[in-house]
């Protein structure tokens, strides 16, 4: 669409690309997605097929004849137009109607839940990314600070004052921070693929992701939330699933009660084998009542049946949905707490290393303590990016779980970034 090509040219331009116009794209080219939109144009034509029992039917027919009677031959036709109309059902008609407007509106919701799967998926694969190009960077750092581990070493080696196994030990650590840098850009590379294949873009694309991973503002109170996720497609669809039940109850009922409806007909004849008359016109009224049929009554047992599932199953996922809710919640707590301690476990980690690289230089420490310094440091590191993206994944989670795009949209106004 232009709206597609525009965005496109504009990342293309600006060589960022922000979440929001990451989700717009995929909303463009995601075949699932599309699939939920023509859903629910095929259960929009559906719903309007409903209205036909309300109006009148018209049928045409016309047939031909060869007649062969004591040697003779006749051609006979016959051309029957008939209009018909059911006045009276029991509320069949009405309840099929229902049922096709619930079924628009449980393809509405399986839209909204579509888009909130979408939205979800191209978060997680967002953020993954731009944790792994922040990895990318680090591993960076991580390298340097094993360089100059290992030219200090040699550099002591030189002097005499250090042996070669210092030089050694540093060697390794460096051929190490190698492996785990090409490891990461590679982890990196297939992330974009990830990224490219959900927005439509060519998998081998490369560009600057514009974000963050860090979360602004508190996270809104779990009843508030939970005000939300009731309103899930999940929860709704269940909800018209319940109304359809009981709509199929009421079909099974009218079965017992007879069918008025009327009719008109005008039927003309021609051919060889004439009648009387050449013409005819009817009028009609009629009732049909199906007094006995012993199916009907197990059918209309079993919407009864039917009806009080449905309305147990609405009440279990309405059930399942707050418990999930309040699991993520609590997740994210964790996450949150997690996070605020790997930032002062980084800190203590690049103090710690500082420490053991200038008592090393200076010959008071040894290479063990310096290499080890090191590698507690690039774990901190790493740490601190796993610690930042499981908790952005998880709210993520959250947003999934309430039903909603954004947290931030829940938050009053003067709180809003």
């Amino acid at each position: 669409s232009l709206a597609s090509f525009l965005l496109l040219i504009s990342v293309s331009f600006l060589h960022a690309l922000t979440l929001d116009e990451a989700i717009s794209l995929s909303k463009e080219s995601l075949p699932s997605y599309k699939a939920s939109v023509l859903s629910v144009r095929s259960s929009e034509a559906l719903y309007q097929a409903t209205l036909s029992p309300y109006l009148p039917r018209l049928d045409a027919s016309a047939s031909y004849q060869r007649l062969f009677r004591n040697a003779e031959e006749f051609d006979s036709r016959l051309y029957d137009l008939t209009l018909s109309y059911t006045l009276f059902d029991w509320g069949n008609r009405n309840a099929n109607r229902s049922i096709g407007k619930l079924n628009l509106a449980i393809s509405n919701e399986e839209l909204r839940r579509a888009f909130l799967d979408l939205s979800f998926q191209v978060k997680v694969a967002f953020y993954t990314a731009m944790a792994l190009q922040e990895s990318v960077e680090q591993r960076t750092i991580q390298l340097r600070d094993a360089n100059t581990d290992s030219e200090v070493a040699e550099g002591r080696y030189k002097f005499g004052v250090a042996r070669l196994s210092d030089v050694l030990q540093a060697s390794v650590r460096k051929e190490q921070a190698k492996f785990n840098l090409i490891q990461t850009e590679g982890d990196f590379r297939k992330a974009m693929t990830e990224l490219n294949s959900l927005i439509g873009k060519p998998l081998e694309s490369t560009y600057d992701l514009e974000g963050s991973l860090e979360i602004e503002g508190d996270i809104p109170d779990p009843g508030i939330l939970a005000g939300f996720a009731l309103q899930r497609p999940r929860v709704k669809q269940a909800e018209r699933t319940v109304q359809i039940a009981a709509q199929n109850t009421k079909i099974s009922r009218s079965s017992f009660f007879p069918v008025l409806s009327a009719s008109a007909g005008y039927t003309k004849y021609g051919g060889d084998a004439l009648t009387s008359y050449d013409e005819e016109k009817t009028a009609a009224l009629t009732a049909t009542w199906n007094i006995f049929e012993l199916g009907k009554f197990f059918i209309h047992k079993s919407a009864g049946f039917e009806e009080t599932i449905a309305q147990e199953n609405f009440r279990d996922i309405k059930r399942q949905v707050l418990l999930d809710l309040q699991k993520t919640y609590e997740d994210l707590r964790t996450d949150t707490g997690k996070v605020l301690v790997a930032r002062e476990q980084i800190r203590q980690a690049e103090q710690n290393y500082s420490q053991a690289l200038g008592e090393y230089k200076v010959g008071k420490g040894d290479i063990t303590t310096l290499v080890q310094a090191e590698s507690l440091l690039a774990d901190a590191r790493d740490q601190l990016i796993r610690s930042r993206l499981n908790r952005i994944l998880t709210k993520a989670l959250l947003e999934q779980v309430a039903g909603i795009e954004k947290l931030e949209t829940l938050r009053p106004e003067g709180e809003k970034k």
